[in-house]
């Protein structure tokens, strides 16, 4: 009798323990399945938001960005803080084909894309925007002193026309600032163990890739030294020093593109340079030689740029950037608001491509011959306008406006789409540039 009980007993307890683990099982197998089926789709999630080539950065991303910030220039610093905090979107598996590469200044780009300048003017997101698809990066226009630029509302959008008006007045933290960010990333890819430090070579500190310093003027400051000052500050720091004579929004300094003026300033920018060569660069080269551009106006009447491409020649610098904003407001606008469109200041974006082609085969004309290097910029947004450029006579383009509008994703596409164009024709890149300059 005692010995039975014993057994049911032990019956009972068996039962009741196998009954918890069969409870505990099923309590925690799909607790467990939930868990990892939701790891999956948050990682998943994460690579789509992250790939620049997810549609949802056009759709979706950045209009909710634009509808947040009526206001575009609190846009603008939304943009630069992700970029600067990793939180951009990336090119995944970014391996431009050999037909996009671009032989420019004696080194080779990956791809014929640039950033232009007005994007990063602090050079603070660098590390956030190579990683885009872009082959060249453009950071500033840095003035010497810091200064505030005009009063806001400065910056203005023209959606129907994916294009923006502005008038910001070369806002700048100032040389020492970007100095410091500039100086600051050498110095921690230095330290890192996860860099080829061998592979790179150049100061964007991206293989194939070109890191330009885009200098200009205070308001109130004396042009010739005020550049002087930014080529002494920043030539060890940059793959390219561009001279901006072209913003509309500083009185007095469009004057810069008077041919005699003009090659006065770029003579003594190129002797500055010059002096500097032996000094070497940030990555220990012990002679570093950064091309020098002039950047100008898409404004300029036939002769004046005849008379640019003089002074570009006879002071030897490297290239011409074509073209900056301008001040005209074309016809095929679209946006009626009246008020919009006339604001003060410089156009940028699709309306702004007749005019800055028209400049750039206008200099190509008179730069046939030359070693000057074309930069095409100015409503560039799909790959079929990068052929056009390049034909007309640009050695890379350049755009910012139409990132701006379409997100990350763009640049992908226009790569995409320009390595169509250029297998359609069977050429490369270099093959076709300047093929309609006659």
């Amino acid at each position: 009798m005692f010995g039975r009980t014993c057994f049911q007993l032990a019956s009972r307890r068996s039962f009741t323990t196998n009954t918890r683990r069969q409870v505990l099982k099923s309590s925690i197998l799909p607790n467990g399945l939930v868990w990892t089926v939701g790891l999956l789709g948050a990682s998943a999630f994460y690579l789509y938001t992250m790939n620049s080539r997810s549609a949802i950065h056009e759709y979706v991303i950045y209009p909710l960005f634009r509808l947040i910030t009526p206001n575009p220039e609190d846009g603008h610093k939304l943009g630069i803080w992700c970029l600067k905090w990793g939180l951009a979107p990336k090119l995944f598996f970014d391996k431009d084909p050999e037909a996009l590469h671009a032989d420019v200044f004696g080194k080779k780009l990956t791809n014929p894309i640039g950033c232009a300048a007005g994007l990063d003017k602090n050079a603070e997101a660098i590390d956030g925007i190579f990683p885009g698809g872009f082959g060249y990066l453009e950071v500033g226009t840095i003035t010497p002193l810091p200064q505030p630029g005009n009063p806001e509302p400065r910056f203005f959008r023209l959606p129907q026309d994916e294009a923006v008006i502005n008038r910001y007045g070369f806002n700048s933290e100032g040389h020492e600032v970007v100095y410091k960010n500039l100086s600051k990333r050498v110095k921690k890819y230095f330290s890192s163990y996860f860099t080829d430090k061998e592979a790179v070579g150049n100061l964007s500190l991206h293989k194939n890739k070109l890191l330009a310093v885009n200098l200009g003027k205070n308001k109130t400051g004396d042009e010739f030294a005020d550049y002087l000052k930014g080529v002494e500050r920043f030539q060890s720091l940059a793959d390219v020093l561009v001279i901006n004579v072209s913003s509309p929004n500083t009185p007095g300094l469009r004057d810069l593109q008077a041919e005699n003026k003009l090659t006065t300033l770029l003579s003594q920018l190129v002797a500055k340079r010059d002096t500097l060569i032996g000094q070497g660069n940030a990555l220990g080269e012990k002679s570093h030689k950064p091309p020098i551009l002039v950047k100008i106006a898409p404004d300029l009447n036939d002769e004046a740029l005849k008379s640019i491409v003089e002074s570009a020649k006879n002071s030897n610098i490297d290239g011409i950037v074509v073209s900056n904003t301008t001040i005209q407001r074309p016809d095929t606008i679209i946006t009626q608001d009246e008020s919009l469109k006339n604001q003060v200041g410089g156009l940028s974006g699709k309306p702004l491509k007749p005019l800055s082609l028209k400049a750039l085969k206008n200099v190509a004309k008179y730069a046939k011959g030359s070693d000057l290097v074309l930069i095409g910029c100015g409503g560039i947004s799909t790959g079929k306008d990068v052929l056009e450029f390049g034909k007309a006579g640009a050695s890379f383009v350049q755009l910012y406006t139409a990132y701006a509008y379409r997100g990350p994703g763009l640049i992908a596409k226009i790569k995409d789409e320009l390595a169509d164009e250029l297998r359609k024709e069977n050429k490369t890149w270099t093959q076709i540039i300047g093929e309609n300059v006659k």
